[in-house]
């Protein structure tokens, strides 16, 4: 966990000192930073390249003002949550708690991109006198894959956005319009694939870099989400071109045919409390046998399975800006609130208790899916894996929204091997179990620091489904059933949007997907009429507004007011969020 200290730390380093004035719209300029003699080596490419990696981590360090987060709550598979109401209640209701809740989303990523740019820049040039042409090029197809991953997070929160593509770019720049962001995004991945190798992701990159094949996937999610939100048929390119459905299946097939990626043999050796130092002690895990006729394990980080991810490395802390995103910052906030994530609730431990999962979800598996193995694997149900006499209600930890239901792919999992070691509940998450973790790297803090999952971004099982979706049959579709132990079935859209929930759940895919298939105002009011908890107190939410805020915002988010404020007018506001009732003040709209 320890092995990209240096680099990551150096990167990181070097970046702010290239680029410290990469503070978006701030004011000073980015054309202060001069890379006409950066880089000079193939050391040097490899430095920026790895920055723009960096970047990812210091993306992570906030997750209240996150890309991840604001899919996540906003979609109908979770509740706000949280021990008081604030950005997360915001969230979940399309509405804006204060006027700084996007600030850190919008320039994290637009460092990013200035980054990438920067990189672009100078490996194009570096390119003219390189020995090692492939590695050049590889550096320069994962530059643009990663312009392209920040654009495409802009653009499905923001809509249209400033489409800086050079260091020497005026940066107070107007917004432009989606389909010119999109066509960027679009042609970004294309020539990635066109820069990268051929070769299986695991024989030519080091774990955490992008591939062809990652491209290739991401481009594939664009074309969906472009076409599908905008009901287009294909897909502008920068070149005035356009990207047609035909082609883009050609992508996603040479992904699945060619990548070397492919689904691990059960479902739940994807998540962490499979890990080997958890597994025996969790009842739901316990000498259980895998469809795949193994014992339950842990697949772990870089696995088969994971097309692109986020990595991070024992040295979290406060002492350095971002520093918090070296340890995967999202898994606490989604743990278990006030005074539970202890031994009375082994294996999950504490956190903010954010995303309560909504009922319907569970229901709706329920009725369709009853046998999916998927469900209490993707599913924590309270009363039905904790002993409710231990357990600290609602009352006890000033939980709001809660509904019983927590997220598993995501939460703090602790080991008894791990208590051994530390002599408290809080602070046992699993990592601290082996033998190479050094709490002293990451200052101590074991519960919010100790958590080196990969964060993934883009699995195999969601390629095989979208290949079924652009394809219109069932074929990628059944195998990722197959492996959940169920029947094939039929190609239908509703087949296929009720596969990628089931499959895909908390991993922040749904919130584009509703919105993208027109189906974002029904499936928010399923969240209505239900029954919860705030703070010990049962409420039913009888009206969250879901659908009249969506038809006003269309599921956009506000660009932020400094942005709007610094840029003397040129930036200009998303609908539905320059009046009062864009404001959350209550819970109880009634």
């Amino acid at each position: 966990m320890n092995t990209k200290y240096i680099k990551y730390v150096a990167a990181a380093l070097m970046a702010v000192s290239l680029t410290a004035c990469e503070d978006w719209l701030d004011s000073e300029s980015y054309t202060e930073s001069n890379t006409a003699n950066f880089p000079t080596t193939m050391e040097d490419a490899d430095m920026l390249v790895t920055a723009i990696y960096a970047n990812l981590n210091h993306a992570a360090s906030k997750p209240v003002s996150s890309y991840l987060m604001t899919s996540e709550i906003a979609s109908d598979d979770r509740f706000g949550g949280g021990n008081t109401y604030g950005t997360q209640s915001a969230i979940e209701h399309l509405m804006i708690y204060n006027d700084t809740q996007f600030d850190f989303l919008w320039e994290i990523h637009y460092r990013g991109i200035y980054r990438a740019n920067t990189a672009i820049e100078g490996i194009t040039r570096l390119l003219e006198t390189a020995t090692n042409k492939e590695m050049a090029n590889q550096l320069l197809g994962e530059s643009y894959f990663l312009r392209a991953y920040y654009f495409y997070e802009l653009a499905e929160i923001f809509g249209g956005v400033p489409l800086i593509t050079s260091t020497t770019q005026e940066i107070n720049s107007p917004r432009a319009e989606a389909d010119e962001v999109w066509a960027q995004v679009g042609s970004d991945l294309i020539e990635a694939i066109s820069l990268m190798s051929s070769k299986k992701y695991n024989e030519y990159v080091e774990a955490g870099h992008a591939t062809k094949w990652a491209a290739e996937a991401l481009l594939a999610r664009a074309f969906l989400f472009y076409t599908g939100f905008y009901q287009k048929e294909s897909m502008p390119l920068a070149d005035g071109k356009n990207l047609s459905k035909a082609e883009v299946i050609n992508y996603i097939d040479d992904c699945v045919q060619n990548s070397g990626h492919a689904l691990i043999g059960d479902f739940r050796n994807l998540w962490t409390y499979t890990n080997e130092y958890t597994v025996n002690d969790y009842a739901y895990t316990k000498g259980v046998t895998g469809l795949d006729g193994q014992p339950l394990h842990w697949a772990g980080n870089n696995n088969a399975e994971e097309v692109f991810a986020v990595k991070f490395m024992n040295f979290c802390g406060y002492y350095y800006p971002y520093q918090e995103g070296y340890s995967n910052y999202f898994v606490p906030f989604f743990g278990f609130c006030g005074s539970n994530g202890n031994e009375d609730t082994f294996p999950f431990g504490n956190g903010n208790g954010f995303g309560p999962v909504a009922p319907s979800l569970w229901d709706e598996w329920q009725e369709s899916e009853p046998n999916d193995v998927r469900l209490k694997a993707s599913i924590l149900r309270v009363e039905d894996e904790i002993d409710m006499s231990k357990f600290a209600s609602s009352s006890v930890t000033g939980q709001t929204e809660y509904t019983g239901l927590y997220g598993k792919k995501m939460i703090p999992v602790l080991s008894y091997d791990a208590y051994q070691k530390q002599g408290t509940w809080v602070n046992s998450i699993f990592w601290a179990a082996y033998p190479e973790f050094d709490k002293a790297n990451n200052y101590g803090m074991t519960q919010w620091g100790g958590h080196f999952q990969d964060l993934m971004i883009i699995r195999f099982a969601d390629v095989l489904l979208m290949q079924s979706e652009l394809k219109g049959d069932a074929e990628g579709m059944n195998k990722v059933r197959a492996r959940a132990g169920l029947a094939p079935v039929n190609y239908s859209l509703e087949a296929l949007q009720r596969e990628r929930r089931h499959e895909l759940c908390f991993e922040g895919l749904r919130w584009g997907d509703i919105r993208r298939w027109h189906i974002a105002e029904t499936a928010l009011k399923t969240q209505d009429n239900t029954t919860l908890e705030n703070a010990g107190k049962t409420v039913v939410q009888r009206n969250g507004r879901y659908a009249e805020r969506y038809a006003v915002t269309n599921g956009f988010f506000p660009i932020p007011l400094a942005q709007i404020q610094l840029s003397n007018g040129v930036l200009t506001q998303n609908s539905g969020w320059d009046s009062a009732d864009a404001r959350f003040a209550r819970w109880d709209f009634e």
